[in-house]
């Protein structure tokens, strides 16, 4: 079968660290309490970049490291739920700042913490049609802004980045991916900012604060089960044994679900990759971050066997294999 490969790849981190000492300042917690839940110690946010800032800057490394002419971009698309804007897209800004064809196809997506997963699907099916060509993925999102920083159980969690790759087909290279979508808006959410202001209206609707919302042990429960799931469902598609993968990149939530899913894969923890502990949860941009960093430390050798996989509001997952 005709697979991906990825071309290049590239990232975005603020400068500004955010510790679980400086939190400690603001919110009941402590260090101690922090990484022993979560594994995170650190976290960056953003003082002043803004989500287009963030991705056009992970955009332009992973064009430079996939060494590609940008005019062969057929689509731009950024998995992202913190737009600067309803409209436009990320995307559509994307093209204008990294000078891209006008005719490049470009739009936002919004599947949580699994939407970098969906729109490198979503990429594979785009470029089916136009084979000789790339697309642009990109996982961005800027948690911090809807971030309640009184909130002990959400805001220790999450951090603010992008990360970017370049797609292409291949037709030596294996593609297999398993989606999975439960609608709930109970457990992870977060609320819409809007309020409505039509005089028109008998019923009015009361607006909610515009912060995350989430049930920790469910989402916990949900996590670990998704992931044993698709990326079981995954490997069976592709006839692939779990021993054979080399590299196994989860996203970033919680380090205690990254070390449960491999106990109960039965793969060996040292082949799932983590920099939780610097970078916290930053949503879609969390598989690409880790990529990005694995491919600039030469963790990949050609041919590597790769499962990423996601979870995230909506419910969200899935999991992809690919060789890198």
């Amino acid at each position: 079968m005709t697979g991906i490969k990825i071309a290049g790849t590239g990232s975005y981190l603020p400068e500004f660290e955010l510790t679980n000492e400086l939190l400690e300042t603001i919110v009941e917690t402590n260090d101690e309490w922090i990484t022993s839940r979560t594994g995170i110690k650190s976290r960056r946010t953003a003082d002043g970049e803004t989500n287009l800032f963030m991705s056009t800057a992970s955009c332009k490394s992973a064009i430079e490291n996939a060494g590609i002419d940008k005019k062969d971009i057929a689509a731009v698309i950024c998995a992202t739920f913190t737009n600067d804007y309803y409209t436009p897209s990320v995307a559509c800004l994307l093209q204008r700042d990294l000078g891209l064809n006008e005719g490049t196809l470009a739009f936002d997506l919004n599947a949580a913490c699994s939407g970098f997963l969906y729109g490198m699907h979503t990429a594979y099916s785009l470029l089916r049609n136009t084979p000789d060509k790339y697309a642009l993925v990109v996982g961005t999102d800027l948690v911090s802004n809807v971030l309640d920083y009184t909130d002990r159980s959400t805001c220790i969690l999450f951090g603010d980045g992008s990360g970017a790759a370049v797609i292409g087909l291949d037709k030596d290279s294996p593609y297999y991916f398993t989606p999975g979508s439960i609608g709930n808006d109970t457990s992870l959410y977060c609320p819409s900012n809007v309020t409505p202001n039509n005089p028109f209206r008998k019923n009015k609707r009361k607006s909610s604060a515009p912060f995350i919302f989430m049930e920790g042990s469910e989402v916990f429960k949900f996590a670990v089960e998704s992931i044993k799931k698709c990326i079981s469902q995954t490997l069976a598609a592709a006839g692939v044994a779990i021993g054979e993968i080399d590299h196994f990149v989860l996203h970033q939530a919680n380090g205690r679900i990254i070390a449960t899913a491999a106990k109960r894969l039965g793969a060996p923890i040292e082949k799932f990759f983590m920099n939780i502990g610097k970078y916290g949860n930053t949503s879609a941009a969390s598989i690409p971050i880790a990529l990005a960093e694995m491919n600039q430390n030469g963790m990949f050798r050609r041919g590597d066997k790769v499962v990423a996989c996601a979870f995230g509001g909506g419910l969200t997952y899935g999991a992809s294999y690919f060789t890198f």
